[in-house]
């Protein structure tokens, strides 16, 4: 009763809190399908269902959440949530959407590092079906972001650098650059846009949120080197691939690879066959950090690992929303021909990862070749995520038995 006003009635805050919990929950536990197929879940969710918002400031919300880096689907839940309840309606929307599919990752985690680990052949499975996910992820996000010749070259020349120098400064610098050229080939009118609608002042709070998602990707990894802490290492390394993926989703997989994979946190096996159970699941891909903070060897692994994880590489995404969503309608063009930029290099980033490391550790003969091809051919023809997934773990456990 502690949620009723003197009156008898109900407390409107709390109302709008518990109607976000149930909707952000019910999304967690039925949107499958990855990030795309997400922004049509919360659509129906939201628009249409529920008419918290027109359809025009959905797709306002969609842009923005598409310029940040980070999970596009989830900031833009979590935007709707603090539209609706304001800052504590953010975080029980993302509590609501996230917590299903990263506890369901902890569980595999916990099979995965248990006594005789995951069958063989259910990873092997498990890593051709993220070959074809990420191989269609690639075709569509190269159509969107990379329309015209400059930006396919700057995709292509991403993607060369990123097979050369593997490394997650390499990847910043790749970012940065194809901000910078994005920026320097901007039209002359998009140009002017930019300069004129650029705000004269921003809010304090605003710098203030920006200046400290600044300072923590500089001062994790100091602090990191100067304790030998590997819990601040791991909050380092999940910090910095949600401060610095663009796209979301499947992008994230070169910058978690170099995060666990390269210091040898999470051996390559356990990487893939995560990231292949991630597809199956509802909810946001990026949960996939929930497993791996929960597999590592280091410690803190298990459940304590697994949050740590979580909170870190969802810690930007908080901040940066906080920080823009009060001023974008005002700082949007001017941003937005260096995302053009990023946006282009994402595809050669992602392109890379195909090669390295999905298809060198998983395709390695005719019948691996065989089983990827119909797991492609089903997602060409609509077949859900899910489907392809618990396919391609089938075929693997049985060819291996």
């Amino acid at each position: 009763m502690h949620d009723a006003h003197p009156d008898g009635h109900r407390n409107p805050a709390h109302g709008a809190l518990a109607e976000v919990g149930a909707s952000a929950l019910r999304l967690g536990l039925t949107s499958f399908g990855g990030p795309v197929a997400h922004l049509g879940y919360f659509r129906r969710e939201y628009v249409e269902r529920r008419r918290w918002l027109d359809d025009d400031a959905f797709a306002q919300l969609v842009g923005l959440c598409q310029a940040l880096p980070g999970p596009a689907s989830s900031q833009l839940g979590i935007a709707i949530g603090a539209r609706r309840a304001g800052p504590l309606g953010g975080l029980v929307a993302w509590l609501g959407f996230t917590a299903p599919s990263a506890v369901l990752m902890v569980a595999f985690a916990g099979l995965a590092g248990s006594g005789g680990g995951v069958p063989t052949g259910l990873t092997h499975g498990l890593a051709l079906a993220a070959v074809a996910i990420v191989a269609q992820a690639l075709v569509l996000m190269a159509r969107r972001l990379t329309p015209d010749l400059p930006r396919a070259a700057m995709a292509l020349a991403a993607g060369i650098a990123a097979l050369l120098v593997a490394s997650p400064l390499s990847q910043v610098v790749l970012i940065v650059a194809g901000a910078v050229v994005g920026w320097l080939l901007r039209p002359r009118a998009e140009a002017h846009r930019a300069v004129t609608g650029a705000p004269r002042r921003l809010p304090p709070v605003t710098v203030a949120v920006l200046a400290a998602f600044a300072g923590l990707l500089v001062a994790l990894p100091l602090a990191a080197a100067a304790t030998g802490w590997h819990v601040v290492s791991l909050a380092d390394a999940f910090y910095r691939s949600g401060a610095l993926v663009f796209g979301g989703g499947h992008v994230v997989l070169p910058l978690l690879q170099s995060a666990v994979v390269q210091p040898g946190w999470v051996d390559q096996d356990h990487f893939l066959a995560g990231y292949g159970a991630a597809q199956a699941l509802p909810g946001p891909l990026f949960s996939f950090a929930a497993f791996l903070g929960a597999v590592e060897v280091p410690s803190p692994a298990g459940p304590l690992g697994g949050l740590i994880a979580l909170v870190a590489i969802y810690l930007p995404s908080f901040l940066l929303l906080a920080a823009v969503l009060p001023v974008w309608d005002r700082v949007r063009d001017r941003f937005a021909p260096g995302l053009a930029g990023v946006g282009a290099v994402v595809v050669g980033l992602l392109a890379a990862a195909l090669v390295n490391p999905l298809w060198v550790s998983s395709v390695h003969t005719g019948v691996d070749l065989a089983v990827l091809a119909a797991a492609a051919a089903l997602l060409i023809v609509r077949a859900p995520p899910l489907v392809v997934v618990v396919l391609a773990a089938a075929t693997g456990l049985a060819l291996s038995a």
